[in-house]
């Protein structure tokens, strides 16, 4: 799958910019990539798809088979089903065996938890019916039911969904109960990694203004990814101070906490409110200017000036961010050549790329020129956290 960088320009609810028009928003799923994607378009947003990881399904593997003849042979007391592709798969996988009806009489004997509506669908469309379902989708809330009736001596299966349960299974054991782990899909890193390493490389260069994980192996991968490359620091420093970090929840977000990478995550854990949290939140990060009679807000591959999104060639985008930094103050001709990507050493591309700039902001008086010294974003009196524009 090739990663590419997709835009939507539509008007948000009441015309205006739409709240994430002019951000680049990083996806890392492999599953629903395309929906998420096309909510996160929706909002304005340009958004880079990498997905760090492919689904393995595992209808030959030994240990599943001996599992599902361990289950039919001896049933057990309570089966958990964690996602909806890995119980399907995990019947299907049955079928191919000859003990699809066999499997499906003993899950219908036994109490089924299903974590979640799309769980629940999994397992009614196979004929059978949930004993309970948690309104949250989480598995702690499946944890706490299952520890408040009491496991101890009883038989619970559940079925893994791409990565161990550790925390999980160990309580339960810890509670008495013997645990059977049913592995019917695994994560494996993306037969083509380019798409991975372009991801890292726009978030290491700040390019992406936030990144989106849905599942906690997704997260990890995508570090080890950096570490492969020498780049976990640099990964690490991005997603700590410049780069947000929305997790669809707080499972999720447990490779990367540990790390210390502050990350942001929905109360409803589904990418619908994965995207509202994105929406609202990244828009927030971004400090209104008061400059030269205009209301600028500098975001990540454009600006928003008086109501209106302003594209800026990347070029510009690192002069404006220059200037940014300390707005009103003057910023020398050389340092803003340094801030230009692969300038060289000849100033007058400084000169060249400001006139660019000030024509996408449509408002030239945006940036004063300070003869032979440089220039600063005019800010107004108000605006200012300094002396004067002029001070050294």
């Amino acid at each position: 799958m090739q990663a590419q960088a997709t835009r939507n320009s539509d008007p948000g609810p009441g015309g205006g910019v739409p709240p994430l028009a002019g951000f680049t928003v990083g996806v890392t799923a492999a599953r629903r990539a395309d929906e998420l994607a096309a909510l996160l378009e929706r909002r304005g947003a340009v958004v880079l798809r990498a997905p760090v990881l492919r689904i393995v399904p595992l209808p030959d593997d030994t240990e599943l088979l001996e599992t599902t003849r361990r289950l039919v042979a001896d049933a057990p007391d309570i089966v958990v089903a964690t996602t909806a592709i890995g119980f399907r798969g995990w019947i299907e996988a049955a079928d191919g065996w000859g003990l699809g009806e066999a499997l499906l009489r003993r899950l219908g004997a036994v109490e089924l938890l299903a974590r979640g509506p799309k769980v629940r669908g999994a397992v009614r469309a196979a004929g059978l019916r949930e004993a309970w379902s948690p309104a949250s989708e989480s598995m702690a809330e499946v944890l706490e039911r299952l520890l408040e009736q009491g496991v101890e001596g009883r038989t619970v299966a559940v079925q893994l969904h791409g990565e161990p349960l550790p925390g999980f299974i160990e309580s339960l054991r810890a509670a008495g109960a013997t645990v059977v782990a049913v592995p019917v899909y695994r994560w494996m890193p993306p037969e083509d990694l380019g798409p991975v390493d372009r991801l890292l490389d726009a978030v290491l260069s700040r390019s992406v203004d936030a990144l989106s994980f849905t599942s906690a192996p997704a997260a990890a991968s995508f570090l080890d990814r950096a570490r492969q490359r020498g780049r976990c620091d640099a990964l690490l420093a991005a997603l700590r101070h410049d780069v947000m970090t929305a997790c669809v929840g707080p499972v999720t977000a447990l490779p990367l906490q540990g790390h210390d990478v502050p990350t942001r995550h929905p109360e409803r854990f589904r990418l619908g409110p994965l995207v509202q949290l994105i929406a609202s939140e990244l828009p927030g990060r971004v400090r209104p200017l008061p400059v030269a009679g205009h209301h600028v807000e500098i975001r990540g591959h454009a600006v928003v000036v008086d109501g209106t999104l302003r594209p800026v060639p990347p070029a510009g985008m690192a002069l404006l961010r220059a200037l940014a930094r300390r707005p009103g103050w003057v910023v020398a001709r050389g340092d803003l050549l340094r801030a230009l990507p692969g300038s060289g050493r000849d100033e007058h591309a400084v000169e060249t790329a400001m006139a660019r700039l000030r024509t996408a902001l449509g408002a030239p008086q945006l940036i004063q020129t300070v003869v032979k010294r440089g220039y600063r974003l005019s800010l107004d009196s108000g605006g200012r956290g300094h002396s004067g524009p002029d001070t050294p």
